[in-house]
């Protein structure tokens, strides 16, 4: 079906086209209205005259089938009232629609999104928590979209650290490494090799020969390599399957992917003309990229030493995604921190042609993780804090959430919808934030079933379906017409139909925060409903029609919190 917003955007941009072609008429929903556009003053300014009277003539020249009425506001706002009929029309058209008005893709894109990316042999951190989460919520976005998704995650598995990690693991012998590594004990490993590193020269010496072992690629130290790393991939696939992440260990494309493919980067590079020896490092420097002295900055493809850095491996990651994947569109989910890397590595990557401006490369930036204070979150002692630590605290603060509400709930009942409700508070607090400010990890806040979290969306969805409990035989939709009598239900009914929009404007923008706020206010809304509008005590042609009201509100948040990555609950 067409959504709403398209089919009264169609109109607009027709009326608008006649007096300027391609000005946005600047469509929004509205809580004083059906609709208010809001691209009139823009028009009106480029057009040189006064902002009401262009608002006029757009009124005269618009086609209001779908429109009861249309007000010029304030210096030339549009205010748009929906005719009743189009609006019941529109919103029985949900009722048999599992897409809620979502159109799938015409012509499916390949996406390929590159998130999470953890070190072997190192245990994830709260600094893994955005990228996981917010690349795991546009995996989920794109494939319901109707894309194909190839998931990426981009691991660093390969380097001079694994000549000490592989000495380590032999002197500990391979059964007592495996033991450690498969509880989930990376960090502790690493730490015992670090330290061995630090104090002892013959140590250091046999980690440095084990390096040149492993990049020449002798078979017993690339066996070893292997164990660290399948151990690795193993307890990353266990933190993925607690916060109910989509990345599998098929999606595991480490940096070793790429090594057989770094000197032909160069190669290449050269044969182009693009390679510049700066101290003897090769480089290549992208115009438009100065350091604070003006001077450029060199893309550093091979090092001094002939060693190859991220740069390279990033420029045969983006050649293999091209080439041999054939994507449309990759996705790179890192911290801000990196942008000028990837601009960098992007601008190489279309200078040789390797890129072409028919593929979207795109660095998909995101803030920090705070602390209450405000500072980058740590422990007290300053370390950095392990991701299952935080879920099984998130679990816990949950659980005893869940006791206070209900004291009745069984135990294992209660553990395991502690858990859903632990992943929705982490989950939502993140996405929920504009993905390029920072946030504040605050547990007391995030599992909190009041105000704008993950639980209170989680609950205001059980709550919708405990009233299907009620009823005497299971819930059949069926409703063929709204009439929408109440302004309370006509309310509910133009947020039920702005899902189409709240998904689309958070895929185009790579923005879930769109879609979270959009939650929200649908959750709000419904409760205003529910205050105002009886449900199960209403006359029986009343009751039906705002039964389905309340079934199409509990599949929208269903579908949209899935669409995030958090289950809802049927019961809380």
């Amino acid at each position: 079906m067409a959504t709403t917003y398209d089919a009264i955007l169609v109109r607009l941009q027709a009326a608008f086209d006649e007096i300027e072609p391609g000005c946005d008429p600047v469509l929004r929903s509205s809580d004083r209205t059906d609709f208010q556009v809001n691209g009139v003053m823009s028009l009106a300014k480029r057009l040189g005259r006064p902002p009401r009277e262009v608002a006029e003539e757009i009124v005269e020249r618009l086609d209001l089938d779908h429109v009861a009425d249309v007000e010029i506001a304030g210096p030339g706002f549009l205010n748009l009232t929906l005719r009743p009929e189009f609006l019941s029309d529109q919103v029985a058209q949900l009722v048999n629609d599992e897409r809620l008005g979502v159109v799938a893709a015409t012509t499916p894109l390949r996406v390929v999104v590159d998130y999470s990316a953890p070190n072997v042999a190192k245990e994830m951190h709260v600094g893994h928590l955005r990228s996981t989460v917010i690349g795991d919520a546009l995996h989920r976005l794109y494939r319901f979209q109707g894309h194909h998704v190839i998931a990426r995650n981009h691991v660093g598995d390969w380097g001079t650290p694994f000549g000490m990690l592989i000495e380590h693991l032999v002197d500990m012998g391979e059964q007592n490494a495996i033991e450690t590594l498969s509880i989930g004990d990376l960090d502790s490993f690493y730490r015992s090799a670090r330290a061995k590193f630090d104090a002892d020269e013959a140590f250091r010496e046999r980690s440095r020969a084990r390096v040149v072992t492993l990049q020449a690629g002798d078979p017993e130290t690339l066996r070893l390599w292997r164990i660290l790393v399948d151990q690795s991939v193993a307890y990353f696939s266990e933190v993925y399957g607690k916060l109910d992440i989509l990345l599998r260990p098929i999606d595991v494309v480490g940096e070793s992917f790429y090594n057989g493919a770094l000197e032909g980067v160069v190669r290449d590079l050269d044969a182009l003309g693009l390679i510049e020896d700066s101290d003897g490092a090769q480089c290549v420097f992208p115009p438009g990229f100065t350091n604070r002295d003006g001077e450029p900055l060199p893309v550093i493809v091979q090092k001094r030493d002939e060693g190859f850095g991220y740069a390279a491996t990033d420029l045969a990651a983006i050649r293999d995604r091209v080439d041999t994947l054939a994507a449309d569109e990759i996705l790179y989910v890192v911290g801000t921190p990196q942008a000028q890397h990837f601009e960098m590595v992007f601008a190489v990557a279309r200078m040789a042609g390797w890129l072409p401006d028919r593929v979207r490369c795109e660095h998909v930036n995101f803030g920090n993780v705070l602390g209450t204070d405000r500072k980058m979150f740590k422990t007290r002692s300053g370390e950095t804090i392990k991701l299952v630590a935080l879920l099984d605290e998130a679990i816990d603060r949950a659980d005893a959430a869940l006791t206070e509400r209900d004291a009745d709930l069984d135990g294992d009942a209660r553990r395991q919808l502690a858990t859903v409700v632990a992943r929705a508070a982490i989950k939502y607090a993140d996405l929920s934030t504009e993905r390029q400010r920072d946030y504040v990890f605050d547990l007391d806040r995030m599992v909190a079933f009041e105000g704008d979290t993950g639980p209170y969306l989680a609950y205001a969805h059980a709550r919708v379906r405990s009233i299907f409990r009620r009823l005497d035989a299971p819930y059949e939709p069926t409703r063929a017409t709204f009439a929408l009598a109440h302004p309370a239900e006509r309310a509910l009914a133009l947020g039920l139909l702005g899902f189409p929009e709240a998904f689309s404007g958070a895929l185009t923008a790579l923005a879930p925060h769109r879609l979270c706020a959009y939650l929200f206010d649908l959750a709000q809304t419904f409760t205003s409903f529910y205050e105002a509008c009886p449900v199960l005590n209403a006359p029986d042609e009343i009751r039906e029609e705002r039964l389905a009201l309340c079934d199409l509100t509990a599949r929208t948040l269903a579908l949209g919190l899935e669409l995030l990555g958090i289950e809802a609950p049927e019961r809380m």
